[in-house]
């Protein structure tokens, strides 16, 4: 089957909302086997939605549409989907019983254009919508099927859980669809490439490989296509077994992981407790480790030494060191690593500092220029990083540099225990 999306809203077209909308619904599609082959973004106007409708029509199975089903004049989805289907709207007394249920339940008053919302499309088959008042609407022509939904992401995704998604997943399956990806850091995209050309060029024909790189990191999805999911899934993961023999020291984790959540499944695992000095960073370092669930397990705090007295009273750097190397170099970010470290009474540590832009910067200290330092039990690492020109990409990839490097350390302590 496949399956095409059209999103409706002027406020996805100027970048006043994200389209949340369409990468959840092509995620829950692909789970079922359903190929994504087109997203429309498109405005509420009558014409567009029209032309959207039968354009889409023709390339799929199932068009799925989310927004313009409101009460307000710019909502306009029910009525060119009328003039589509050559239907005309009617009044619905079960959806105007639920809008006014839903309404007493908020403690407010119904209104035309609340009632308007009765209103449906006369050969569709209704979808109920517990948290809203715009009812769903699934339109069956032949093999096509036109499903419309709110644009609210609760009440879509509402509508489909509990009401699409287990209707279409009865359908005959003609594939699975297997996604698998293997995240990468410390190496970039074309160096990358350029090491698996042999094992890319070996890849069976219905593996696909898809290089994502993002801000000092890099994914490879691995995407299977067949009439058999154990088959694709032990396909792929042949496949990565070969790819942790080739580049075994750039791989840090799979799929959903996150940098931070890698590094508290280690600390978690080995009992280790952390702590985090920070410059340049801000926090955001320790921002992210928290964001982790069960984080309060091993991190213990930080310390943001933002000004240079902070740096010395708080976490015992030298002044000497400062005076002599600059606030921004090896020593003061090791320094910084073992004193949150000691005054923490932690197993392992992060000191970091840099220039994060875009002033401060000099020749021999542009912006971007960063030092991380990583304290364990019985080593330390420190590294120097050139990073970007902007205040924000620098500080997100100081902190995912930081993380690779603690978890490089305990990777390394462990082997050497």
């Amino acid at each position: 089957m496949k399956a095409c999306i059209i999103s409706i809203g002027e406020e996805l077209l100027i970048g006043q909302t994200i389209n949340t909308n369409a990468a959840w619904i092509s995620a829950k599609l692909n789970g079922l086997g359903i190929e994504v082959g087109e997203i429309v973004v498109i405005t509420d106007d009558h014409d567009e939605i029209l032309r959207s409708l039968q354009e889409c029509s023709q390339r799929a199975d199932l068009v799925l549409i989310t927004g313009g089903l409101g009460p307000t004049r710019d909502d306009v989805t029910k009525h060119a989907l009328c003039e589509f289907f050559d239907t005309r709207l009617v009044m619905s007394k079960q959806i105007l019983k639920d809008v006014e249920d839903y309404l007493a339940r908020q403690g407010r008053t119904m209104n035309e254009l609340n009632r308007g919302q009765a209103m449906v499309p006369e050969i569709a088959d209704l979808l109920s919508n517990p948290y809203g008042t715009a009812p769903g609407l699934w339109f069956r022509r032949d093999k096509l099927s036109v499903v419309a939904m709110p644009g609210v992401p609760y009440e879509m995704r509402e509508m489909m859980e509990k009401q699409i998604l287990p209707v279409l997943g009865k359908e005959p399956r003609e594939q699975y669809i297997v996604h698998r990806t293997v995240l990468t850091q410390g190496i970039g995209e074309s160096n990358l490439a350029q090491m698996l050309s042999d094992w890319e060029d070996q890849l069976p024909d219905h593996i696909q490989l898809a290089y994502l790189p993002s801000m000092g990191i890099v994914k490879l999805r691995l995407t299977g296509k067949g009439a058999r999911e154990d088959v694709i899934h032990d396909c792929i993961y042949q496949e990565i077994k070969k790819l942790e023999e080739i580049i075994p020291q750039y791989i840090w984790g799979y799929d959903d992981d996150t940098l931070e959540s890698v590094a508290g499944r280690l600390l978690t695992e080995r009992k280790l407790s952390l702590a985090t000095a920070e410059s340049c960073t801000g926090g955001y370092i320790a921002h992210r480790v928290t964001s982790v669930p069960g984080s309060s397990a091993y991190f213990k705090g930080s310390i943001i030494a933002y000004h240079n007295s902070a740096k010395t009273k708080l976490l015992n750097v030298s002044g000497i060191s400062i005076n002599q190397y600059g606030a921004v170099s090896e020593e003061v970010a090791r320094e910084m690593a073992l004193g949150v470290k000691q005054l923490l009474f932690v197993d392992y540590a992060i000191g970091i500092t840099g220039i994060a832009g875009p002033e401060g910067g000099t020749r021999e200290k542009p912006v971007g220029t960063t030092w991380i330092s990583v304290a364990g039990k019985e080593k330390s690492l420190t590294k120097k990083f050139n990073l970007a020109d902007s205040r924000e990409r620098n500080t997100i990839r100081a902190a995912r540099n930081a993380f690779m490097m603690l978890i490089s350390l305990i990777k390394q302590e462990e082997s050497l225990s």
